[in-house]
């Protein structure tokens, strides 16, 4: 089992909501493994275990514990009774399940190599394409998770529907990505920012910034029908997310962020193509789509060095002011003073962050 410094590191909460975090873990997964709805072998069993411990674990758990935090701030109190902070984790730790299967098999279509430093699950030696069903057994298990402990609460069919709501747009999301990074040839004039930005907000935004904020709202006893513009600012927040990710592939310190930057490489339909595209004269244009998409490091060269021409630092850094403000101004416009610190607390976590 991973240790508890790889389970909490970097996360978000105070120390001892890290610790609740992380013992809540352990009793989910025991009860995955004691779920009477299958006769498990000593095998089936230790698979599992294993293949749980391998996905769940491992990130830094952001998702999960900004439930607990967002509800703490919705409650107004700086702790929680025993009840409410199992329920709250319980909920952060089907968020966690939920990027794990989601990256299990994202994994498995872009032909990764390495998540999170290790070899992707598909990749271990003697699981191959059984990580396909692995992903089916970890979504099950949100399903089963859930029944468990709030069927019986009247939020339960709303968080029913909101699982399946955000893991459909997500989904949705993740094939506009494929078929348009990977269908048939090469082509660039598929890119532009309207795409960019559908394919970022159905395949991040919904599920890293919207439904943390979501499940503590229901657990607080809100309608996540009034809470619209709250929807609508997350996922403005997720795509910002998502453009600076963008932004530090191709300009963070490899160092620093902890990964080398591949999109040039793998022909992402990053940002920064996009806005290098609505820039370039003939001349720039031909300079990209003779070297997008070529693993050759003088081609990547030459197109890092066409972003530096077009001053693409620059347009980054007027959008980051831009949505800064906006966002902003969008929060201060909400009524609840407990949802504009949820939402600000959210923005001041991602606001010029350099990894």
């Amino acid at each position: 089992m991973a240790t508890a410094e790889v389970v909490v590191a970097n996360g978000l909460g105070g120390a001892d909501t890290k610790a609740a975090f992380k013992e809540i873990y352990s009793k989910l997964k025991e009860e995955m493994l004691e779920d009477p709805a299958f006769e498990f072998t000593d095998e089936s069993l230790q698979w599992i275990d294993r293949m749980v411990d391998y996905n769940v674990l491992g990130g830094k758990c952001n998702r999960g514990l900004s439930v607990i935090d967002s509800y703490k701030i919705l409650k107004g109190v700086d702790v929680l009774s025993k009840e409410e902070t199992f329920l709250a984790c319980t909920l952060g730790w089907c968020i966690e399940w939920l990027q794990a299967y989601f990256l299990v098999l994202d994994d498995i279509m872009d032909n990764s190599q390495t998540r999170r430093g290790q070899p992707c699950w598909f990749r271990v030696p003697q699981v191959g394409l059984i990580a396909v069903n692995d992903g089916i057994i970890l979504r099950n298990h949100i399903s089963r998770i859930l029944q468990r402990h709030f069927k019986g609460k009247p939020y339960y069919v709303d968080l029913i529907d909101l699982f399946n709501e955000v893991e459909f747009k997500t989904a949705s999301g993740q094939l506009l990505d494929l078929i348009t990074t990977h269908e048939g040839e090469k082509d660039l004039t598929k890119y532009n920012l309207t795409v960019h930005r559908r394919i970022v907000q159905y395949k991040t935004a919904y599920y890293s910034f919207y439904l943390p904020v979501a499940c503590a709202l229901l657990l607080a006893g809100e309608n996540l029908d009034n809470f619209g513009d709250v929807k609508n600012i997350l996922v403005e927040m997720g795509t910002y997310f998502q453009v600076q990710d963008d932004y530090l592939d191709c300009f963070g310190d490899p160092e620093f962020i902890g990964k080398i930057g591949t999109d040039i490489e793998d022909y992402k339909c990053s940002w920064l193509v996009v806005q290098a595209l609505e820039r370039a004269d003939e001349n720039q244009k031909r300079t990209l789509f003779e070297n997008y998409g070529k693993t050759d490091p003088a081609c990547v060269a030459k197109v890092k060095d066409l972003y530096k021409e077009l001053k693409l630092e620059e347009v980054f850094h007027e959008y980051e002011r831009e949505s800064y403000n906006k966002l902003i101004a969008d929060i201060e416009a909400q009524p609840s003073k407990a949802v504009q610190t949820v939402l600000k607390s959210f923005l001041h976590k991602i606001y010029k962050r350099d990894k």
